[in-house]
């Protein structure tokens, strides 16, 4: 068994293609992760789908033939060619893999390097990954590591103080562009976890916010949790709202466009609008005194805050390298004791029906088999003990893969022999 990661995000792919591999719709996933299950390389997968990435992580049998299936799925859902996806995709085997995973589940491998939220969506990935049945402890024992690595991360640097989101970043570029937002008013259009974010930011440097949503009944609920001083507006009002505003934060779970060409005018005034989905909400459009920013734009504010960022992604980076180091010796002291186990067990098979035999032909006398099973359980003990030792020894070593590999061939002791008895802290949550 072996870990692999296919990896599209902002580093390897445009939003373009973003927007034609995300796999918000339950059906494309659920899609992807049944093909992926079908193939005889593939044991497990969980796949992460957010506005900046599409993970797919796995435990598979071979690499090669794995990512090749896994491709194909990825091809037939998306439309996008094999040839294209093989040229953008990362791919990330075994050490690489979990470097990776740890990377992502601690903010390092976003586009705004130290953001919590890919914590938890990374989390909710995991825990629809078991409840449908497509993953289970080989992936289980990795993100229980993961989710460890994250914390430590957090509480260990100031790398996530004061987080930037992509929202506080689109609020930050508004606030660049006009120096002030006190006094302006902003259309937020949608009541989700990146709209409340943004509404946040925005009430916090003087800005009224007007927060627009399809379910008016919702969306109020959600601004009173904001703050009592937004405003709720229905989506019937929407091309009223953009012709009326200057600034204007959309971040909806829309497939299509919100707002379209033929809703906008032209106006006598400078607007700002911030396109914070994936899908795009904002149709690409070009008009006097507009100015459209997308997910890739808000780079800019990112890389203002990288200075600070940098040393304490360094240490952030020392942090993940050591769990995932951590893993793997864990994972081969999974594998050992139990190979240590086998081994006695089947010593002392050899041995009892070896004496079994010699009292049935008569070279024992029955009444001695206590003390001669006491002889024999010494004597195998005698000789296990140096081997016990050393291959304990070698847990930590590079070279146990390859000595535990052999002892297994050696004395035929089955691939998952103990492997499966782990069961993580938060498989286990999952299901009280």
């Amino acid at each position: 068994m072996q870990y692999l990661v296919v990896s599209f995000s902002h580093k390897n792919t445009d939003l373009h293609t973003r927007e034609r591999l995300a796999l918000s719709e339950e059906s494309k996933k659920e899609a992807v992760a049944c093909a992926a299950l079908k193939s005889e390389w593939i044991n497990e997968i969980i796949i992460l789908s957010t506005c900046n990435r599409v993970e797919l992580i796995t435990s598979v049998k071979e690499p090669f033939k794995a990512t090749e299936d896994l491709l194909e799925a990825l091809g037939r859902v998306s439309g996008i060619s094999l040839e294209e996806l093989e040229g953008r995709a990362d791919i990330y085997e075994d050490h690489g893999a979990i470097h990776h995973i740890f990377s992502v589940a601690s903010g390092l491998d976003s586009l705004v390097v130290g953001e919590t939220q890919i914590a938890g969506q990374l989390k909710d990935a995991y825990k629809e990954a078991f409840e449908k049945g497509w993953c289970g402890q080989k992936l289980g024992r990795v993100m229980h590591f993961a989710f460890k690595c994250a914390k430590e991360v957090r509480s260990s640097t100031d790398i996530s103080k004061n987080p930037v989101s992509i929202a506080s970043a689109a609020v930050a570029m508004a606030q660049d562009r006009l120096g002030n937002l006190g006094g302006y008013s902003a259309v937020v259009v949608g009541a989700g976890e990146m709209g409340r974010l943004a509404a946040k930011h925005l009430i916090a440097r003087g800005c009224h916010v007007i927060l627009v949503g399809r379910d008016v009944e919702k969306t109020a609920q959600v601004a009173q949790e904001i703050d009592p001083s937004v405003e709720v507006k229905s989506s019937a009002d929407l091309e009223f709202l953009v012709n009326g505003y200057r600034l204007l934060f959309s971040a909806t779970s829309s497939k299509e466009p919100v707002i379209t060409r033929q809703m906008v005018q032209k106006r006598d005034f400078d607007r700002l609008w911030f396109d914070m989905a994936v899908p795009r909400d904002i149709e690409e459009m070009r008009m006097e005194r507009l100015s459209i920013y997308a997910v890739d734009d808000l780079k800019e504010i990112v890389e203002k805050n990288m200075a600070f960022r940098e040393e304490q992604a360094r240490i952030a980076y020392q942090i993940v390298g050591r769990y995932a180091k951590e893993f793997f010796k864990w994972l081969q002291t999974l594998e050992i004791d139990p190979i240590i186990k086998e081994i006695r067990a089947q010593a002392k098979e050899a041995a009892m029906a070896e004496l079994s035999k010699a009292i049935k032909k008569g070279f024992i006398d029955p009444k001695d088999r206590k003390n001669v099973e006491k002889l024999l359980h010494s004597a195998f003990n005698r000789f296990l003990h140096q081997p016990t030792k050393k291959l304990k020894a070698i847990a930590d070593e590079p070279s146990a893969d390859t000595i535990v590999e052999a002892i297994k061939f050696f004395f035929d002791i089955e691939e998952e022999v103990g492997l499966n008895r782990y069961k993580c802290e938060y498989f286990m949550n999952l299901r009280s």
